[in-house]
């Protein structure tokens, strides 16, 4: 048994007091007399993350054990291993490789919660910084992907599903179905929010745009969706632009997008069958279009409050609202029987610790 106290951004609301935790649980939380100490938040919760530190989840099993443990370090608690649009036998390679870590998880690591699947069911029109590799929605190679690892969230054009045959998937599955990399138009959309996808994928970026006159995919998810991700590294999207978001969609949450050049020297790196260079905290293909982020967790966090958030509203976006959408009512939230999952920052909001399943990470 082992406790923890400080200023506690528990569920029902912030108290000064002290976490009881057993195997890997919190088993009870009490207030105590105080007024500082430690904030400690719930674990961060990242949603769509393709790497870190010079790994990408696409180059096998190793290379997510490393980025699970790498982001442990900054505070995501879980993630989903997020792949790229790639050949059917290099899908099937990297889902594999990511049900083997999920199987022998690293005790200093993020917990892998399954497979974001971005792509390949994406618009060529609209790749991004994806590979160009996307086809139509195909019930049998989905069902073979979805034999390797378990998806939990699937990136999708709504015009690579015509058939509707991925929505029917998803309903049945208990699959989250959300629209990105389409340059569809806003009824296109919102046909397909009305059908059954669940959000939208990196909320403004690789999608049509919002205009009073054609308000595209970005107008249908403020309109129509109630969760989206959003990328809150100060660069792929506007401070004021994040903010409509946060008055439109109420499950608006954090993601990294992290790619392998996250926490790695600047420098060019692949990125699929392209290069991207990162300056700073900015990564760019040639034409300088965004490729993927060099978000943490904790700086998602910390650019919330920086742009007006309360850090309890800040650490609900990094933390419970994903859980919630997943349905994992045991994990983003600091409650009794809850996972032991937090994140310990110092007054300034500067990293002090990170608790996975009970125990600290060890920084």
């Amino acid at each position: 048994m082992t406790a923890l106290a400080g200023r506690i951004l528990t569920e029902s609301g912030p108290i000064f007091g002290r976490i009881t935790v057993e195997n890997g649980r919190i088993t009870d939380i009490s207030t105590t007399v105080g007024n500082d100490g430690p904030l400690i938040v719930p674990g961060f919760i990242d949603l769509h993350c393709h790497g870190g530190n010079g790994d990408d989840i696409m180059d096998g099993s190793l290379a997510a054990r490393r980025i699970a443990g790498f982001h442990a370090q900054s505070g995501t608690t879980a993630m989903l291993a997020t792949t790229m649009t790639a050949e059917p036998e290099t899908l099937r390679k990297a889902l594999l490789a990511v049900a083997e870590v999920m199987a022998d998880p690293g005790l200093d690591s993020a917990t892998i919660l399954g497979v974001h699947l971005e792509g390949p069911f994406i618009s060529a029109e609209m790749l991004g910084a994806q590979p160009p590799q996307t086809r139509k929605v195909d019930r049998a190679f989905l069902d073979d992907l979805m034999s390797c690892a378990p998806i939990k969230v699937i990136t999708f054009a709504p015009e690579a599903d015509e058939a509707e045959i991925l929505l029917s998937i998803a309903r049945e599955r208990g699959i989250r179905a959300q629209l990105g990399h389409s340059p569809c138009q806003y009824e296109t959309a919102e046909r397909a929010f009305r059908h059954g996808a669940s959000g939208a994928t990196h909320l403004f970026n690789a999608m049509s745009a919002l205009h009073h006159r054609a308000p595209g995919l970005a107008g249908a998810a403020l309109a129509h969706a109630d969760n989206a991700e959003i990328i809150p590294d100060l660069m792929h999207v506007h401070p004021g632009a994040m903010r409509v978001a946060l008055r439109a969609i109420p499950g608006l949450y954090a993601v990294t997008d992290a790619s392998r050049a996250t926490g790695a020297p600047d420098g060019t790196y692949p990125f699929g069958e392209v290069t991207a260079h990162k300056c700073g905290n900015g990564l760019r293909l040639a034409d300088g279009t965004l490729a993927g982020s060099c978000l943490t967790m904790l700086q998602a966090f910390q650019n919330f409050i920086e742009i007006g958030l309360e850090p309890s509203e800040a650490a609900r976006r990094c933390s419970t609202v994903a859980a919630d959408y997943l349905g994992l009512r045991e994990r983003g939230r600091i409650a009794k029987n809850a996972m032991a999952d937090f994140v310990v920052l110092a007054p300034d909001l500067t990293l002090e610790d990170v608790w996975i399943r009970g125990k600290s990470v060890g920084r």
